[in-house]
């Protein structure tokens, strides 16, 4: 068998049915990116400090009520406090309040980090650049288990 006899059409039959898979392949490959909300939520701005991120990524998820309002766009530390500043870029149809609380949580035990927001109820609503003021660190296993401890035994 030459390499001209692998390569002919003499079976179009298997030729149709390999297009069909490879265009199913990317119809669901589509389909799987557009329904997965991997796309990063454009929108406004706001800028929030940390002292423990915990695993938090670029790239993560910012909610309010376990629905997706926006993704941390960056992080870095501050060299002055060696805090972690996080950008978040926040959907524009969402106007947060200025005493809106962020913290950074777990989505179960071994799951992803994302931020949670809890609005506040300032008539004042952040805007593009502005600065979060209320912030919690995230909690690590230890920490839980310290405080479980410590309520148990009464120790301050």
């Amino acid at each position: 068998m030459s390499k001209v006899d692998i390569f002919s059409f003499k079976r179009p039959v298997e030729t149709i049915m390999g297009v069909a898979v490879l265009l199913l392949v990317a119809v669901f490959c589509y389909f799987a990116y557009s329904v997965s909300d991997l796309q990063v939520v454009k929108g406004y701005n706001i800028n929030a400090s940390f002292l423990k991120v915990g695993g938090l990524n670029v790239g993560s998820d910012v909610r309010i009520n376990g629905i997706k309002i926006g993704t941390v766009v960056s992080q870095k530390l501050d060299e002055n406090d060696y805090t972690a500043k996080v950008v978040m870029s926040i959907s524009s149809n969402i106007k947060l309040p200025v005493d809106s609380v962020a913290a950074i949580v777990s989505d179960g035990l071994m799951g992803d980090k994302f931020i949670k927001i809890d609005p506040g109820h300032a008539e004042e609503v952040l805007k593009d650049g502005d600065q979060l003021q209320n912030t919690k660190d995230f909690k690590t296993i230890e920490d839980l288990v310290s405080e479980v401890v410590f309520m148990v035994t009464g120790d301050e």
